[in-house]
């Protein structure tokens, strides 16, 4: 066998995965605004992943307003004013302001927490760790982010780089992502890297926290989830909805509901 075959096989696969996490939506903007922040004890705010759109995150939304979330996105521009290429810090910034306006609006939202599919939740990243996002932000949960970087992004340098800089901010060498790691993660927020070992766009070593020293900051391993599911399989929803209500504190109430020193 040609030694190029399985290189090229390889990378035709890594080409098809990240083809598959493109959500290319012709309605990107058409949102229905469903949230009533004068009513928002719980808000969630969903940032979506590269070359996404805010309609991906159907299904999830869905879900979590069912069980009592106040779920709302922003439109974070980018290729044709409607996938997400910008670069992460940009995005980060263009989340600070407008959490900001919305909190100067509506003063009686709850404490925010953030869902944040792959790049996604780098921009959270970004927003709570250098941004001051922690003065407002209660619960970060990231759904197979490469923290440490993926090495499929230097394909997209080669065919996407040009315009996106985002691309390059996201290789396992990135001094971006560097420079990100520096330091802990603000004690008064919750952090939790949710991930899969078959998420080909984010390998699990990528996607995994530092957590040493950090009583805060928590890795959650799936089994059998591609990295698009991430946003759709019931069982990856179990595991945000539980992330949200220990951010919350509800899991500690409803655990001294049930004692026999509560009753």
């Amino acid at each position: 066998m040609n030694p190029l075959v399985p290189h090229y096989r390889r990378w035709t696969r890594q080409l098809r995965n990240l083809a598959a996490c493109l959500h290319l939506d012709t309605r990107p903007h058409h949102i229905v605004r469903k949230t009533d922040f004068t009513q928002c004890p719980r808000p969630v705010l969903l940032l979506y992943g590269f070359f996404s759109t805010r309609r991906v995150f159907e299904v999830l939304e869905q879900r979590l307003r069912r069980d009592g979330y106040s779920v709302w996105s922003i439109h974070l521009g980018g290729a044709l004013d409607r996938y997400n290429t910008c670069g992460i810090d940009a995005l980060a910034q263009k989340v600070r302001e407008k959490v900001e306006r919305m909190y100067a609006r509506y003063p009686h939202m709850g404490p925010l927490s953030i869902v944040g599919h792959s790049k996604g939740g780098l921009i959270g990243m970004y927003y709570v760790k250098r941004l001051g996002g922690d003065a407002r932000v209660q619960n970060l949960i990231t759904l197979g982010t490469p923290h440490q970087g993926s090495r499929l992004a230097y394909l997209g340098c080669a065919t996407l780089g040009w315009f996106s800089r985002s691309m390059w901010q996201l290789t396992p060498v990135s001094p971006f992502l560097k420079q990100l790691r520096t330091g802990a993660f603000p004690r008064n927020v919750r952090l939790t890297s949710v991930y899969s070992k078959v998420d080909e766009v984010t390998p699990w070593a990528s996607a995994r926290l530092d957590v040493e020293g950090q009583p805060n900051v928590f890795n959650h391993e799936l089994s059998n989830v591609g990295h698009g599911a991430l946003l759709t399989r019931r069982s990856v929803y179990e595991v945000i909805r539980r992330e949200l209500s220990a951010g919350y504190g509800e899991c500690a109430r409803e655990l001294r509901a049930v004692s026999p020193s509560a009753s």
